[in-house]
């Protein structure tokens, strides 16, 4: 049941967007935000911050005020699987795949043992012109690294505050 309603809210909010004649880089300029958590926030994949929604209502002035206060819970993050269907989609999941071995193996050998997060992580798309003056697309992931830990019986909270009862 909330998957339907969040697409019926991804529709109008993308309705919504389409209506402004705004692109997703400019509303992240008018924003300040990123133009990919942008787009996240329009398609219900991130959580509007109070200090947020005046700017995005003033980008959008069509988002009524049950659009941005259903903006402003937890979204239900989600994908569709049949998306992996798309071409942009499926290239950018065989592009990751293709170099994900490779560039885990560079944090570890720059940062050591550990992950780049995808929560405290920010990420853009960026167009450029190539050296032979194609188009080029620029994804930027800037995730923050986490070390992966020891797990030590005596720093784990929980077996010793169980131990105290």
């Amino acid at each position: 049941m909330e998957v339907i309603i969040k697409e019926s809210l991804v529709t109008q909010l993308q309705a919504v967007k389409r209506k402004s004649g705004k692109t997703y880089g400019q509303l992240a300029a008018e924003t300040g935000l990123t133009n990919v958590y942008v787009a996240q926030l329009l398609r219900r994949q991130a959580q509007l911050k109070p200090e947020t929604a005046p700017k995005l209502r003033a980008a959008l002035p069509e988002l009524s005020d049950e659009f941005v206060e259903e903006m402003m819970r937890a979204p239900l993050r989600s994908y569709d699987t049949e998306l992996i269907q798309d071409p942009t989609v499926y290239r950018l999941n065989e592009a990751v795949m293709h170099f994900g071995e490779s560039i885990k193996d560079i944090i570890n050998e720059e940062f050591g043992d550990g992950i780049m997060s995808a929560i405290d992580f920010f990420c853009s798309v960026d167009k450029i012109k190539g050296v032979d003056g194609k188009d080029r697309v620029v994804l930027t992931f800037d995730g923050k690294y986490l070390p992966h830990t020891e797990q030590k019986a005596e720093n784990m909270m929980s077996r010793l505050r169980l131990q105290d009862k």
